[in-house]
């Protein structure tokens, strides 16, 4: 068996087609652009490189930009107060706090700043409890993007038995609550696990979300199923993910790639939820 490649690059670019569509609406109907703002705390490669592709994606789109990159030792007030000053700005539609942040920021009292309707990255308690019951709201990009991922190859959820190999805020658990609403029956598993491969090889769809490259080999994977790899490290062989990619391709069903697969549809998610955003703050106004 070699398994069907998820290719999160051409699907990102059709999801990144449809924003560009409705933000040309957007601005044809209302006579504005929908804007993002992006936060960049301190200096970390890894964020610098992250937010200059998503203000890429975002431009490319034909979203306003408004970018703000402030230094590692900036005291958490003034974060607070930009992002305060953010939430009041019509021009903005979304507002993304770059994470992680410099220690000494406290991550969860920042996010909680953005309003629920400008969280496009989905993150604040609001909006986690918007999914956790099951009501509209902004989604978590990458988890998001995973259910499109999978949608798009035709992987049935209701019935499945799915696993989520991570129990980060980030990902983890948002992944978990978007397959419950899917009809699949879930188990998070993580580094504490015990026999990690026998929990994951009963899985119908894997997603593998712990941060530790090539975590999940052959043997973790039930012969068939879907693995969604949403790990990405950079090694002395260029870029890998949690999953073997070459072993496990001849055992699964369905794979995503690393790099090209679910990072394009995070970005590309970004995207949507932002137009979404825009839409719903006129939708709200005008009603």
């Amino acid at each position: 068996m070699t398994a069907r490649v998820i290719d999160g690059t051409q699907l990102a670019k059709e999801s990144r087609d449809r924003t560009t569509e409705r933000v040309t609406a957007f601005r044809s109907a209302h006579g504005r652009t929908p804007g993002l703002a992006t936060v960049l705390v301190g200096d970390d490669p890894a964020g610098g490189v992250y937010v200059r592709r998503k203000r890429k994606a975002a431009a490319e789109a034909g979203l306003a930009d408004f970018h703000h990159h402030l230094p590692g030792d900036v005291t958490e007030a003034h974060v607070a107060g930009l992002l305060d000053e953010l939430a009041d700005d019509s021009r903005v539609s979304g507002i993304l706090l770059q994470l992680p942040l410099p220690a000494g920021l406290d991550r969860h009292a920042l996010v909680d700043r953005i309003p629920v309707g400008k969280d496009v990255d989905g993150l604040t308690t609001a909006n986690q409890g918007l999914l956790a019951r099951g009501l509209p709201g902004l989604r978590p990009c990458t988890p998001a993007g995973v259910i499109t991922m999978l949608d798009s190859a035709g992987v049935s959820l209701d019935g499945a038995e799915a696993v989520v190999v991570g129990r980060s805020e980030l990902v983890g658990h948002p992944a978990a609550e978007l397959l419950l609403r899917r009809g699949a029956t879930v188990t998070i598993a993580h580094s504490r696990t015990r026999d990690l491969a026998g929990v994951t090889r009963r899985a119908d769809v894997l997603i593998a979300a712990a941060g530790v490259p090539g975590l999940i080999g052959p043997g973790h994977v039930k012969p068939g199923a879907a693995v969604i790899d949403v790990g990405i490290h950079r090694t002395e062989q260029g870029l890998t993910g949690d999953v073997a990619f070459a072993e496990v391709s001849q055992v699964a069903g369905w794979i995503t790639p690393v790099p090209g697969g679910v990072g394009p549809m995070t970005i590309a998610t970004l995207l949507a939820n932002t137009i979404a955003a825009a839409e719903d703050t006129v939708a709200s106004t005008t009603n």
